[in-house]
């Protein structure tokens, strides 16, 4: 990753993690004041991890080289997939989630989530990770190397709450290819609470207090 990832605590020694992946372009900035909006102290404490994706030459903006988690070739966002860029932040993610168990996080009380090209690495790294998570979000977002994923998922994940919002009017991530990620889970199986928002690629108040009340359930 090109630099440490931004933590924040709700108080201190937190019992439960929130792993937030940015979009293409931003950083780990981009999601601190969701954190803010959440209230999750009926859970207790807990901590947001913030990654910065790698800056890497992006070939749909003409090679420019912009924070992300793997390279995007087209805009059919499916055709010619960066597999071994998918591979490389899925690696990292799996480490960030290592170190949050090493500080006494079990697996069971993180959430890994992401918005758009984050929303894709939460997806990947989540289903495939060897024990059980909390939770799964995708905000804005799909599935990528989705042809891999019955093959490559984890036993562990398999009724592991996902949480998927999408924009009805969202330009850059059709809601039809958001719709076909939702599908293609809810055909292998996985439990997939799904919302939908009348706004573009962004967030809105109504999809936080909807997320607030997914993390309050899986969180227990």
């Amino acid at each position: 990753m090109s630099r440490p990832p931004i933590e924040i605590e709700t108080a201190p020694n937190p019992t439960a993690s929130v792993i937030l992946m940015h979009g293409l372009g931003a950083d780990g900035n981009d999601f601190v004041p969701i954190a803010g909006e959440l209230d999750l102290s009926a859970v207790g404490p807990v901590r947001f991890v913030f990654p910065n994706a790698p800056v890497i030459p992006v070939t749909i903006n003409g090679g420019y080289e912009m924070p992300a988690w793997y390279d995007i070739a087209v805009a059919d966002l499916v055709a010619r997939e960066d597999e071994a860029g998918l591979r490389r932040s899925q690696a990292s993610i799996e480490a960030l989630i290592a170190n949050e168990k090493a500080r006494g996080i079990p697996a069971h009380r993180i959430v890994v989530a992401g918005f758009s090209q984050g929303c894709a690495m939460a997806l990947m790294t989540g289903l495939r990770h060897g024990e059980r998570l909390a939770g799964i979000v995708g905000l804005s977002g799909y599935l990528p190397i989705a042809a891999t994923t019955a093959a490559e998922r984890h036993g562990a994940n398999h009724d592991t709450p996902v949480f998927l919002a999408h924009g009805r009017q969202d330009p850059v991530v059709p809601l039809a290819r958001a719709e076909q990620s939702r599908d293609a889970l809810v055909a292998l199986g996985h439990p997939v609470e799904w919302h939908e928002y009348q706004m573009a690629h962004s967030v809105c108040m109504e999809e936080i207090a909807d997320l607030n009340r997914f993390l309050l359930r899986v969180f227990g």
